[in-house]
């Protein structure tokens, strides 16, 4: 798989200025850019730049980024999922995971973090990808937005549908260890029925592996 990348870009008016979203960008274009030093819900933000820098130049990584002139205020990632996660089991090609967005405080509300996901989209390879998220409601900002969990969540759904991402069930026992977990997933209009199939027994891994030990094999 070639994981052909092309880049986009445009620029949002927000109440506090016009905010340009563009990617995917390779390492040595982020390097231009200034961290905000608020994008700290993953890690710091110098170990969180740092981990984005090697993401974006992974075959298949993704970083779109949002910007003032100099200064990077959100993020969104793609990348294949880690290979300790049950998604990678089958080590799909096809299969890519949104492992992060995230935007400053100073600008959530002003629809930045649907703006990363819609551009995302805007390249027509994304549709040779089923892409997930995988979401966790121990991950949300819930002190900094001051939403209930179900609250957030609606407000997570809204923001993964600018992306195209839709809930989908799953038998994940950490997915389904708490209600507001959710797995989101696009299937691209271009992904094949086999990788569907495929993305189908990870999505219920529980069931065929006991169906399996039911039926000795």
């Amino acid at each position: 798989m070639d994981h052909t990348k092309t880049y986009y870009s445009e620029t949002r008016d927000t109440p506090n200025d016009s905010i340009i979203i563009e990617g995917p960008l390779p390492s040595s274009e982020l390097k231009k850019y200034y961290f905000h030093e608020h994008l700290t819900a993953f890690r710091p933000a110098p170990k969180q730049f740092e981990a984005i820098l090697s993401i974006a130049d992974f075959t298949e990584g993704r970083i779109i980024v949002a910007r003032t002139e100099d200064t990077i205020v959100g993020y969104v990632t793609y990348l294949h999922p880690d290979p300790l996660e049950r998604w990678s089991k089958f080590n799909m090609e096809d299969l890519i995971e949104l492992g992060a967005v995230e935007v400053i405080p100073a600008y959530r509300g002003a629809k930045i973090a649907s703006g990363l996901l819609e551009l995302s989209m805007m390249d027509d390879y994304m549709e040779n990808y089923i892409v997930i998220s995988t979401e966790y409601y121990w991950h949300w900002d819930l002190d900094e937005t001051r939403l209930s969990v179900w609250d957030y969540r609606k407000v997570m759904e809204k923001m993964m549908a600018a992306g195209g991402l839709l809930p989908a069930p799953t038998d994940d026992p950490e997915i389904i260890s708490h209600p507001a977990n959710c797995l989101m997933v696009r299937i691209g209009k271009n992904v094949p029925e086999e990788s569907i199939e495929r993305f189908d027994k990870l999505r219920f891994l529980q069931r065929h592996q006991h169906r399996n030990m039911r039926e000795g094999i």
